[in-house]
């Protein structure tokens, strides 16, 4: 198995952590040898509520029963898109009420520009320095760092770049900006967190100026910072939402959320501005339902603030020089990508599963399923711990 991932599965590193998977469950990952794995990880933010969750593989057994894919996105009623989007206008600000459902965060992220474009009548789309958001063409346009994009130009004209927390950049947001595109907290440059209203100031901008002002939500939302989405913790509602990542429990999904006014300039003029096949597929709202639902009707979210001081509290020791983030959204900070490196795969074989982050090398992010047990997380740390006094010792 593993010869044959590294010949026919195309890879996108040189070296690949490989971990050849047998189950998972709950809180753990077990390789084809039954070691067990602690997993901090959460497939990247995604397995918010742990592996196989039983609500979530229900509700996928109970409609691979009824029926799969049966027509393309928006022209069949299918009860669990409906439902889904229904439940998240419930849970939304009232401007944000209509979700066009798609396959990944960076699908929605390309259909929000186009949403953007498309009720502004302007072409500027501004991003943020060190910002990511997928890894598509368009995505690939306003991701924040400029040598990740050389391979690939020429890419997406008008897509311009600001600061993140920079007021002075407030100004660049002008008449011809279309849009302005967030990630509410930054995500791969290092869980940096919005400071002084900066958010409720580029959405003021965006309002003088006749501006769109889109949130990605792809990693901090669904309960990761201890809201159901991140842009609660900062009082400032946007014009369009983007979604990913933990929205489906484990399963491949995402969505871009506006008015109804504003979602209704996709279906015309031109006719199908925004179209998928597999958006919307049943068997995968319906996991994204009961993820939904389990956050929404459970106490998992309001757990994500003592979980998250009982990894502040633990994680103390000299090799580290800070703890980024907020809620179960955290990346500890180390003084040089060698040790960030040296961290996570001895962990790894000690049993513990830590990951990069994509633009900040000196840092390991810490995104564990937010169901992990304070147990768990006393097992983990104590783990890192450990690992970090044997690094410590060495140097």
């Amino acid at each position: 198995m593993r010869d044959h991932f590294f010949k026919y599965q195309a890879q996108t590193t040189p070296h690949p952590l490989a971990l050849e998977v047998s189950h998972a469950k709950g809180s753990y990952i077990f390789d084809t040898n039954n070691k067990k794995y602690l997993d901090f990880i959460a497939g990247v933010s995604v397995c918010c509520l742990g592996h196989c969750h039983p609500k979530v593989v229900a509700a996928v057994k109970k409609q691979l029963d009824t029926y799969l894919h049966v027509m393309v996105y928006g022209e069949f009623i299918q009860e669990p898109a409906v439902a889904l989007t229904k439940l998240l206008s419930e849970h939304l600000p009232e401007n944000l009420t209509t979700t066009y459902l798609t396959n990944s965060g960076t699908e929605a992220i390309e259909g929000s520009i186009k949403l953007a474009r498309r009720a502004t009548g302007k072409k500027e789309i501004l991003y943020a320095n060190n910002a990511y958001h997928g890894n598509t063409m368009g995505a690939l346009s306003i991701m924040g760092l400029e040598e990740r994009k050389e391979a690939f130009q020429p890419l997406l004209p008008n897509c311009n770049a600001i600061e993140f927390n920079s007021e002075k950049d407030l100004e660049k947001i002008t008449n011809k900006t279309a849009g302005v595109v967030l990630e509410t907290i930054q995500g791969g440059a290092g869980f940096i967190i919005p400071e002084n209203d900066y958010l409720k100031k580029v959405k003021a901008r965006c309002i003088e100026v006749g501006a769109l002002f889109i949130l990605d939500e792809i990693q901090p939302g669904f309960g990761r910072t201890g809201k159901l989405f991140g842009f609660e913790h900062f009082n400032v509602v946007p014009d369009i939402v983007v979604l990913g990542k933990g929205m489906g429990g484990g399963m491949p999904i995402g969505a871009f959320t506006a008015s109804e006014k504003l979602m209704k300039l996709l279906s015309h003029d031109p006719k199908l501005g925004h179209i998928t096949t597999f958006g919307g597929n049943p068997v995968i709202a319906a996991a994204a339902l009961a993820t939904l639902r389990e956050l929404t009707e459970s106490d998992l979210i309001n757990q994500t603030f003592q979980k998250e001081t009982l990894f502040r509290k633990l994680l103390k020791h000299p090799l580290i020089k800070e703890v980024r983030g907020k809620g179960l959204m955290l990346a500890i900070l180390f003084d040089s990508l060698e040790i960030a490196s040296e961290v996570i795969l001895t962990c790894k074989k000690q049993g513990l599963l830590l990951f990069w982050l994509l633009f900040e090398s000196k840092a390991v992010r810490i995104t564990p399923p937010l169901t992990i047990s304070e147990t768990e997380i006393k097992e983990g740390c104590q783990i890192l711990l450990t690992v970090l006094d044997t690094i410590n010792t060495k140097t």
